[in-house]
């Protein structure tokens, strides 16, 4: 279980998880750039009752920022950064999706993982 968690982890810990991919829209490039953080923890133990082991761990996928390349302007000129942590349309718009999708992200998550752990069963 422990392994699974592990090797889960060092997937998503991904650099293309942090800067997405691009997004053409014609005149301009859209990169998506997000923060996340993950903890974990695993215990066992014995005693005169039985044993047990067990694992947990939590994680925070979050938008920051929307990178916007334009195409017909060279340099660093035609590179624009526009921050979601500031409270401006395109912030809220952003943070009101990420809430939507985040129970499908979490469900796709266990799925994924309880298929790893039948595989490992059978």
């Amino acid at each position: 279980m422990l392994k699974i968690t592990a090797d889960e982890l060092d997937r998503l810990l991904s650099p293309a998880h942090v800067v997405g991919q691009a997004v053409d829209l014609g005149d301009k490039a859209v990169i998506p750039v997000a923060e996340f953080g993950f903890g974990m923890g695993a215990g066992g133990g014995k005693g005169k009752d039985g044993e047990g082991e067990g694992a947990g761990c939590g994680g925070k996928i979050a938008p920051v920022a929307l990178v916007l390349v334009y195409k017909d302007v060279k340099g660093p000129d035609g590179i624009q950064v526009l921050s979601l942590h500031r409270d401006n349309p395109v912030a809220q718009i952003i943070n009101a999706l990420s809430e939507s999708l985040a129970p499908q992200v979490i469900k796709a998550i266990r799925a994924m993982s309880e298929s790893q752990e039948k595989k490992q069963e059978g």
